[in-house]
């Protein structure tokens, strides 16, 4: 039986969209090959017939999670005020946010395995960010305003994410939506 001609393709789009889960659920570097093609339901020889190498893959799955990054693609929305912005973060340094990584960003999941990347995983991540720190800038009209506000929710569901008590995690989020609260108090328009 012959495989239609979007076959690959979408073979490529469900490995990406599994395999970024996977990474920002347990890390990426912990899970072969094979791990990666049975959670699709394949061998981990057809692995080799979309991606050259899994550092290929790694890249990939770079761009596709950072370029859908909820925060940036709420930032780029016609009319987003004060109140938008607020509820984004609600969003972003929520519990629901912290207890599930394979459905969130991956910039909090994946960063540290980012960062010891090679060039090529870390020059997509540096491309996504800037497009996401440049809306952000624009909004606020502050481009180190952006890259603090970008740190401080990464930095904050990195540090909750790894305490063990959910009632401190919840400190952590709530400190940190009402210190970006305060920040941008007179940025936006109401």
């Amino acid at each position: 039986m012959r495989y239609s001609s979007t076959h690959k393709e979408e073979t490529r789009q469900k490995l990406l969209a599994s395999s970024g889960a996977i990474a920002k659920r347990g890390g990426f570097s912990t899970t072969g090959v094979d791990g990666l093609m049975k959670a699709i339901g394949l061998t981990g020889g057809a692995f080799y017939s979309h991606f050259p190498s899994k550092n290929d893959l790694f890249t990939a799955i770079v761009q596709r999670e950072l370029s859908q990054s909820l925060i940036g693609n709420v930032s780029r929305e016609q009319g987003f005020t004060r109140d938008k912005l607020e509820r984004c973060l609600e969003r972003y340094l929520s519990m629901a946010h912290l207890q599930h990584p394979d459905s969130g960003c991956a910039i909090p999941a994946l960063g540290a395995e980012i960062a010891r990347a090679d060039l090529a995983v870390r020059e997509e991540a540096e491309h996504w960010m800037r497009q996401l720190q440049q809306a952000w800038a624009e909004i606020l009209k502050s481009e180190e305003l952006a890259w603090a506000l970008i740190a401080q929710c990464v930095g904050a569901l990195v540090v909750a994410r790894m305490l063990a008590r959910e009632g401190t995690q919840e400190q952590v989020l709530s400190a940190s939506r009402h210190f970006l609260n305060e920040a941008l108090d007179g940025r936006l328009e109401q």
